[in-house]
């Protein structure tokens, strides 16, 4: 089994992620639906991995539909089948996902963007345990369990007249949510050395480095609005920029970040002339000037983290003991 897509590679060590990680393990010897909750990037789909996995019904097929990615006749056809002559291009009987499923698992990853009308459908699947397919009169029974994905308030979204209430009901016999990884610290630098030592291997190159100070520094410091996805973007392509042996040093959080991005050509494309004037009065007009504040800064701040200790802050900054010296020295106020 792929590494990458292996449904027990889960890392963390966070109390909060554990604890997302037991209530899995319990669910998932119980046969009923479950809801898994989260920002995007959390890992939704890797958790409902374990559900079915950790399962008595491991063996038997696990399906997986993105409910956002199709329209709403070829959703209703996906999931239920379809008879032929059904509707134009329906040449043949189409086995629906539902009905393949068999005895196993259907994901439906992005449920709240489920239509209204295929949502009663869904609602008689779990409620009875049947559906028919689109254009055919047949009763078929249905005995896969159903887990689902959310990265949407669904109770805002029945309150709001956007999703049923009784289908929430249904579908929520138990919820996951996981947490995002601003809120795990711990396991921020795990996962980095993980998808690092991972890309390492797709470079065909003897052995992960590791990062310098200052790089797990701004791995820490970033609030991660991806999740573990974002996360895993940006150590490869740190790995893969940086050169073979050496320690990741460079973190790119923002590869779009450029003083050649064209910001101020969208504005005056869209009429936005001050936004083009404000984008442009941002730049700094003393270069030098602003680098050596930038520089200041951040001496000052990583002289202060590491109680004036020079020696900790040069490891911090990635310097050497000499090279920070002679900065103190350029600056004589931090001196």
């Amino acid at each position: 089994m792929d590494i990458n897509t292996s449904p027990f590679i889960v890392i963390g060590q966070s109390p909060v992620f554990l604890a997302a990680l037991e209530q899995a393990a319990r669910l998932a010897r119980i046969f009923r639906p479950v809801l898994i909750v989260g920002e995007r990037g959390t890992g939704k789909e890797l958790i409902a991995d374990r559900l079915h996995y950790l399962s008595g019904r491991w063996q038997e097929p696990f399906l997986k539909i993105n409910c956002a990615a199709l329209a709403e006749p070829l959703l209703e056809s996906e999931l239920f089948g379809h008879e032929a002559g059904a509707f134009t291009g329906a040449v043949r009987r189409h086995v629906g996902r539902f009905e393949r499923a068999g005895k196993g698992t259907m994901f439906l990853d992005e449920i709240g963007s489920m239509p209204m009308r295929l949502q009663e459908k869904l609602l008689r699947v779990i409620e009875y345990g049947e559906f028919e397919r689109v254009g055919g009169s047949k009763v078929m029974v249905c005995r896969a369990r159903l887990t689902g994905a959310v990265n949407q308030d669904l109770p805002a979204m029945v309150r709001a007249g956007k999703f049923r209430a009784d289908l929430l009901d249904r579908l929520a016999f138990d919820v996951i949510t996981l947490p995002p990884l601003r809120v795990r610290i711990e396991d921020i630098l795990l996962l980095a050395e993980h998808f690092g030592v991972l890309m390492t291997g797709e470079l065909k190159r003897d052995y992960f480095p590791g990062f310098t100070e200052y790089a797990k520094g701004k791995l820490l410091e970033y609030s991660w609005p991806g999740n573990v996805r974002e996360l895993r973007n940006v150590v490869e392509r740190a790995v893969g920029l940086s050169p073979d042996g050496e320690q990741v040093a460079n973190i790119i959080i923002d590869p779009f970040e450029s003083p050649f991005r064209p910001l101020a050509e969208k504005a005056e494309e869209t009429g936005d002339k001050n936004q083009k004037i404000e984008t442009y009065l941002k730049i700094p007009r003393d270069f030098k000037g602003y680098i050596n504040d930038q520089e200041k800064m951040i001496l000052a701040e990583a002289l202060k983290a590491n109680r004036f200790n020079r020696k900790k802050t040069a490891e911090q900054l990635g310097l050497s003991y000499d090279q920070l010296r002679g900065y103190l020295k350029k600056y004589n106020d931090l001196a």
